[in-house]
């Protein structure tokens, strides 16, 4: 149960949001939703995959752990990452739309149920009512996850037309007994992002799309980073 509202500095002048992590706070997953506005963080980090919701949109993941509820970059203390996809550093922090002069606007909303949320870690908001550096990092977030989705739909687009979607399978092998198998995901085709006209170089460039092209391919690199963690798991 939530208890979502519009976040005020008048009205929520004294609140503090607790660091913390976990599987309570929705981190312990294998794969984690990400936006086109991160996936230059993200493709240093983690293999990128995409694939289609329950409703047959386009969405880009990033691979976090092979096992069902494993995230392979979360420990004790938190994540081990050196980038935290935006969906798990937004906290308990929501986008809302507030309309005004007739156009729609982002703001800022706070589940006050959330456990994280109370008198105890950093202040939201400076003495006289300024946004807290916390704050500001929140606004960051959302930011990054609101333009995010906006560009998704026409990057899928603009893939789709230029043909650069293809099917992937990892076959993964640790050792003789313990295989995994991911199918059913897409990736950039790369000898069609090779073989790209210069209409379409220049029309994908112009948009932006064409690094992410290439960003989200290289990161496939990434899978042998994610297996050489799985094992050290393994080995306690």
């Amino acid at each position: 149960m939530t208890k979502t509202m519009l976040l005020d500095n008048i009205a929520h002048a004294d609140l503090r949001i607790a660091q913390r992590t976990g599987a309570a706070f929705g981190d312990a997953v294998n794969q984690t939703l990400i936006f086109p506005t991160e996936v230059e963080a993200v493709q240093r980090e983690f293999p990128i995959l995409i694939q289609k919701d329950a409703e047959s949109a386009w969405q880009l993941t990033a691979l976090l752990g092979l096992d069902r509820d494993e995230n392979l970059f979360l420990g004790a203390d938190g994540w081990t990452s050196r980038y935290v996809p935006a969906v798990h550093r937004r906290g308990p922090f929501l986008i809302g739309i507030q309309s005004r002069d007739g156009m729609d606007h982002p703001v800022v909303h706070i589940d006050l149920d959330d456990p994280r949320v109370g008198d105890e870690g950093e202040p939201l908001f400076l003495p006289h009512g300024g946004n807290g550096p916390h704050l500001d990092r929140v606004a960051d977030t959302l930011r990054t996850i609101h333009e995010g989705h906006m560009m998704m739909q026409p990057m899928f687009a603009a893939f789709e037309m230029t043909g650069l979607l293809a099917p992937v399978a990892l076959d993964i092998e640790l050792d003789d007994a313990q295989r995994y198998a991911i199918h059913n995901r897409f990736t950039i085709d790369a000898d069609r992002l090779a073989q790209l006209s210069g209409d379409d170089l220049l029309a994908l460039n112009q948009t932006g799309f064409l690094g992410l092209a290439f960003a989200i391919r290289s990161s496939l690199a990434n899978v042998e980073y994610l297996i050489l963690r799985k094992r050290a798991r393994m080995m306690g």
